[in-house]
């Protein structure tokens, strides 16, 4: 029950549809199961994610392409950004393509504690992508490939 969780996060690997054979929706991947099964295939697609119930002022979704449309010739913002905000999630952060973990932790989690502190999402996010920018102890944080596919979308 995630009803009462106003933050939730994924740091995880996303999936576009047609990455795997036969998945025909974007997905989020998770540790698989000793043995698969229909309610745990390690696999939370759009479809599922937008029948979850939330109540979440965020969902980060610190995984590559998760900012992704529905299938290929799909709009982004139609797969799995979309899902969660069918669910109840208020604001989603999400990534246009691959992301590296070290600036995708570092940069979700500014934008995040930036927004406890007062600060709106939007000027939080910026606020977080500045700080990666000047850090010089992140290789290529001034890259605009290490900072740029973050998009927040919502509220």
């Amino acid at each position: 029950d995630l009803s009462r969780t106003r933050v939730v996060a994924f740091a995880t690997h996303g999936l576009v549809a047609g990455e795997l054979t036969g998945l025909a929706e974007p997905a989020l991947v998770f540790t698989p199961p000793a043995e698969a099964t229909t309610l745990d295939d390690a696999l939370l697609t759009a479809s599922e994610a937008a029948q979850l119930k939330l109540n979440a002022d965020w969902v980060i979704l610190s995984a590559c392409n998760t900012a992704a449309g529905e299938t290929g010739q799909s709009p982004g913002y139609t797969g799995l950004a979309r899902a969660f905000m069918l669910a109840g999630g208020r604001r989603v952060l999400a990534s246009h393509w691959p992301v590296r973990d070290d600036a995708a932790a570092r940069l979700t989690v500014d934008t995040v504690r930036l927004s406890a502190r007062g600060e709106t999402p939007a000027r939080a996010l910026q606020k977080a992508m500045l700080k990666l920018i000047d850090d010089r102890t992140v290789p290529g944080g001034s890259d605009p490939s290490v900072w740029a596919p973050f998009v927040l979308v919502g509220r």
